[in-house]
């Protein structure tokens, strides 16, 4: 939700942060020739919520760094109650009361939920033994006080704990002790609508009790329901800082990417008669009697609430889970279950939800991760011609505008944007009939939004038949030619793009009269 006001606030930045709070003052880092923040001079008081918004690369997660001591500045100061503290390293900013709630957690998998929360200052017993009893009156105490008792289990292990648990381990453990300054780095990227509320009613209460929060994330509506004040980053300086109550969402994406990105929705309508893909009747365990069909260049938007069963409908096609009755056709071919590599080469692809689990090598290249669905095209004999693959990663990188410093370069070191991208980019080298994008821009910033929506116009015109799924109603309704509707595992409604509005999806990924799809049932 955004809010529009005349008048606009002085986006100057105060001369320095003042007592009682905490801040940076003329803060500059480079990395060789790059400079990643510039006389930056930034307060985040205690009591308010700071939201630190920008593109990916504006200098954000720099800045974060420097204030859990991982990163010296090359210039100014961080300051703590008006004071300047040094951060040589994470203890020393932990011992300043700066916490700092990383998005990617860090949690041990061998021990539990209570230990990983309370790690380097467990409770010990007589002869240094943990006192498992303390461990237990403790951690009780500390999930109900942050209202995650319905959400956490004390007694799993790190092994077995979803992203969303990951998350929440994260932020007991940066509530122990006493915090004068929380940072949270998109921490709503895997949490669950409920979880979501338990998050923000502790940032509320944290603000409460007199405590400097400072919010990263890309969701403007998450922005504009917690933050009292705004800071935009640009190319590593402070681009202005604005009173959340009297700025709009146009007012942030002009100050974040120097232009209006209000017609980054705009494209021709290029959908034809030819129908590429053709779903009847398709059940799994997870969803029931789908039919759904798609033509050539046309864009349809997969729509519902988290469980509807998109992902795992996205995840049958692809061939990651088993059909138990049903038909798909592929250009009139039937398309095989259950075999990826089958459904691959038969012309389907699927960037999936979760990028870095499912999606990418990490720890690989840019050049590696495009290459890998079509190794098979650039082999001679058993081996991959190598200056074929260069130059088939390095053609990709160019047209998605990847930001690397080359093709060589690991994919974990890239911004999300930029990781979406290579996903993209090995799907294009591909030149798939049918192209499925599950979340396709959760995670990254508006600039990037802008550039994934004109790859997916670009892959249109040139005749991808394409099925978009998105949690994000105005990127659904902005995209798509036609708007499914799934809730409980059933298709529930289709709209056109004319008659499509947020109340109308809405309604058909609530309504309340279709029964959930039975595991394991045929049609």
């Amino acid at each position: 939700m955004s809010r529009a006001h005349d008048e606009k606030p002085d986006p100057r930045p105060p001369t320095a942060p003042a007592p009682g709070s905490a801040g940076v003052r003329n803060l500059s880092k480079r990395f060789g020739a790059v400079q990643a923040l510039s006389d930056v001079t930034l307060d985040f008081p205690a009591g308010r919520v700071t939201a630190l918004m920008g593109e990916n690369g504006a200098g954000k997660s720099t800045l974060l760094k420097i204030l859990t001591g991982d990163h010296r500045p090359t210039a100014g100061s961080v300051l703590v109650d008006g004071a300047p503290v040094q951060l040589a390293s994470p203890t020393d900013a932990h011992r300043a009361g700066i916490r700092i709630i990383p998005q990617e957690p860090e949690i041990i998998p061998h021990v539990s939920v209570a230990e990983n929360v309370y790690v380097g200052a467990l409770p010990r017993a007589a002869g240094r033994r943990l006192d498992r009893a303390e461990l237990r009156r403790r951690i009780t105490a500390d999930l109900v006080r942050l209202g995650f008792d319905k959400v956490l289990d004390p007694d799993l292990l790190g092994s077995e704990l979803t992203p969303a648990q990951r998350q929440l381990v994260e932020i007991m453990r940066a509530l122990t002790g006493e915090a004068k300054v929380i940072a949270f780095d998109e921490p709503t990227s895997s949490l669950s609508e409920h979880e979501v509320d338990a998050l923000f009613a502790l940032i509320r209460r944290l603000r409460a009790d007199g405590v400097a929060v400072v919010y990263v994330s890309h969701r403007m509506q998450e922005i504009f329901q917690l933050a009292d004040r705004i800071a935009v980053l640009r190319d590593g300086a402070l681009a202005g800082i604005q009173d959340a109550a009297a700025t709009s969402e146009g007012d942030l994406v002009r100050l974040m990417v120097g232009r209006d990105l209000s017609s980054m929705f705009s494209r021709p309508h290029v959908a034809t008669d030819r129908l590429v893909l053709d779903v009847r009747g398709l059940t799994t365990d997870d969803v029931r009697d789908i039919d759904l069909r798609i033509h050539a260049g046309e864009v349809v938007g997969l729509a519902g609430l988290i469980g509807a069963g998109r992902s795992e409908l996205a995840l049958a096609l692809a061939g990651d889970l088993p059909v138990h009755s049903g038909t798909v056709t592929l250009d009139g071919r039937p398309l095989p279950t259950g075999r990826p590599g089958a459904v691959i080469r038969a012309g389907l692809g699927l960037a999936p939800e979760e990028r870095k689990a499912q999606a990418l090598f990490l720890h690989r290249s840019i050049r590696d991760n495009t290459s890998t669905v079509v190794l098979e095209r650039l082999r001679r004999f058993r081996f991959v011609k190598r200056a074929a693959e260069r130059d088939l990663a390095q053609q990709y990188t160019d047209r998605l505008r990847v930001r690397t410093p080359s093709i060589e370069h690991e994919v974990r070191k890239l911004s999300g944007g930029n990781q979406q991208k290579v996903v993209l980019a090995r799907w294009l080298a591909r030149k798939p009939k049918v192209l499925i994008l599950d979340e396709p821009t959760r995670g990254i910033d508006v600039g990037a939004k802008a550039e994934i929506y004109r790859i997916i116009a670009d892959l249109a015109a040139e005749g991808v038949a394409i099925l978009v799924i998105s949690s994000e109603l105005p990127e659904v309704l902005g995209l798509a030619d036609r708007i499914v509707v799934m809730q409980n595992g059933r298709i529930t409604g289709e709209l056109d793009r004319a008659d499509a509005t947020e109340e109308a999806v809405l309604s058909l990924a609530m309504a309340d009269d279709i029964a959930p799809a039975t595991p394991g049932a045929a049609a």
